[in-house]
């Protein structure tokens, strides 16, 4: 991999945040000013606003272990004509000719909400490209910040919906070309989500995808300078989680971890949570990757390392699972990590909000326990005992209703759970009970059939608000 940091330092000139920020205002007054006026004069929709979804784009702030709460709430749920409102919105907007920008940006954003609660691949199919070429129109003219960022929203729907591996050789060209040269930071935010989403579910192959990680790296190693984006948070946010993403789908990171993990180091001194834990999970999974399951052939004598009883239960409580061998080093200098990572995890600074205070603790103390030993998995209320230095907490468990069971005992797990939160949000448990495949296929979910009531809870989710309830449960130690 090429000394990315070096690179940057040459690249040129540095954009200022305060500069940034005022070209960004000055495009997207008038979008701001429509929104403030919405707001104020209309009564809520019982659906979800166009604005959320814009906002899901270029969200600033990272999932803190256990933050599960946003994907419990389907407003659209009651919506039984969903299927004929989306016909409907389809020909709007395949109808350019007589469309305005106001309309498209209606069009698009009914679009997102509809393909956001409900699974959407049969309605869709046999347009899919249709409608890529439409979106991809407002991309490529950027008439409003407004309908290029629910324009790109509507791409990354389609990505997870639609199982067409043709999509990603449509949109890469354009999308790249807009992160790199597009005047909005927003804009650009956008469209580094769109590009990794298109990247894992629209058709790249493995040089792809660690093309596009070569790419967000070099965003992340710049704070945003390679893109003309200097400092800010949402495109460096962005490009370090969509690299974590991308991450666990290759399976050999050992040639590009040491460098990849200095940069991230460089990303913990930010003055951002949001950077600083994009950063703090994206080392975590490296350190995981350098320990694989034992092969068939391998003898015991072979292992340097034995997993401890009190390991096993910290790394998902495989007791009876492959034990993880470590096969390469992540980085060079794990003792210097570790301590950034113990300041972050007990930092009390008062320039740092409440709330921002509580995120650190508990991530990085989670991130901390795999930095020191990559066999454990993230976990749930981790803490550590500052007398004897030991690490304790809860395993991390996601239900689903009352019939499927996810253990986030894997980093692997948990990126991809993050990456399909910011997608998907409140529709989650929608797609997954409707069979998107993209979704069943990027995450292993436990499922129980306890008893015949059970069984039929999958088809009664679509009928009842309250069934479709994700928790997150704790098993202490003594469990």
């Amino acid at each position: 991999m090429p000394d990315l940091r070096r690179q940057v330092l040459e690249s040129g000139k540095t954009i200022s945040r305060k500069a940034a920020s005022r070209e960004g205002s000055r495009r997207t007054s008038r979008a701001n000013s429509a929104q403030n006026s919405r707001h104020s004069s209309q009564n809520q929709s019982r659906y979800a606003s166009d604005e959320e979804d814009i906002d899901s784009l270029s969200d600033d702030t990272a999932m803190s272990i256990g933050s599960l709460d946003d994907l419990t709430d389907n407003p659209d749920l009651d919506n039984h004509d969903w299927v004929e409102e989306l016909g409907d919105v389809i020909q709007d907007i395949l109808d350019r000719k007589r469309s305005s920008n106001l309309s498209r940006e209606e069009a698009y954003a009914a679009f997102c909400r509809l393909a956001k609660y409900h699974y959407v691949e049969e309605q869709i199919h046999g347009r899919v490209l249709d409608l890529v070429a439409a979106f991809n129109r407002s991309i490529k003219f950027e008439t409003s910040v407004r309908e290029t960022t629910l324009a790109l929203r509507a791409i990354e729907l389609l990505a997870v919906s639609a199982y067409d591996n043709t999509i990603y050789e449509h949109v890469e060209p354009l999308l790249t070309r807009t992160v790199r040269d597009s005047t909005s930071n927003t804009v650009k935010a956008a469209a580094i989500h769109c590009l990794g989403v298109c990247t894992i579910h629209a058709g790249a192959s493995e040089d792809g995808i660690l093309d596009q990680m070569t790419f967000f790296l070099d965003i992340a190693a710049s704070d945003g300078q390679s893109i003309g984006a200097g400092d800010d948070v949402a495109s460096v946010v962005a490009a370090l989680q969509e690299w974590g993403t991308l991450a666990t789908y290759i399976d050999d990171l050992e040639g590009e971890s040491e460098e990849a993990v200095q940069i991230f180091m460089d990303q913990l001194d930010s003055g951002d949570s949001a950077v600083q834990i994009a950063a703090g999970e994206n080392i975590a999974l490296l350190y995981e990757k350098s320990y694989t399951p034992q092969e068939d052939d391998e003898d015991d004598d072979e292992v340097e390392e034995e997993e401890s009883e009190e390991e096993s239960f910290l790394s998902g409580g495989r007791g009876n699972g492959p034990k993880l061998i470590k096969r390469y080093n992540a980085y060079h200098n794990t003792h210097e990590l570790e301590q950034q990572l113990q300041s972050l995890a007990k930092v009390h600074s008062k320039r740092i909000s409440k709330r921002d205070k509580k995120s650190l603790h508990s991530s990085f103390a989670s991130i901390l326990t795999t930095v020191e030993n990559p066999r454990r998995g993230p976990m749930y209320n981790t803490a550590i005992d500052q007398d004897t230095n030991r690490h304790y907490g809860s395993k991390l468990t996601v239900k689903i209703g009352r019939q499927g069971v996810m253990n986030i005992d894997r980093w692997w797990k948990w990126t991809r759970l993050s990456s399909l939160r910011r997608t998907l949000q409140g529709g989650f448990v929608a797609h997954y009970y409707q069979g998107n495949r993209a979704v069943l296929e990027s995450l292993p979910v436990i499922m129980r059939m306890d008893t015949p009531s059970d069984r039929g809870y999958a088809k009664r989710t679509t009928k009842h608000r309250d069934s479709r309830r994700w928790a997150v449960h704790e098993a202490s130690d003594e469990d």
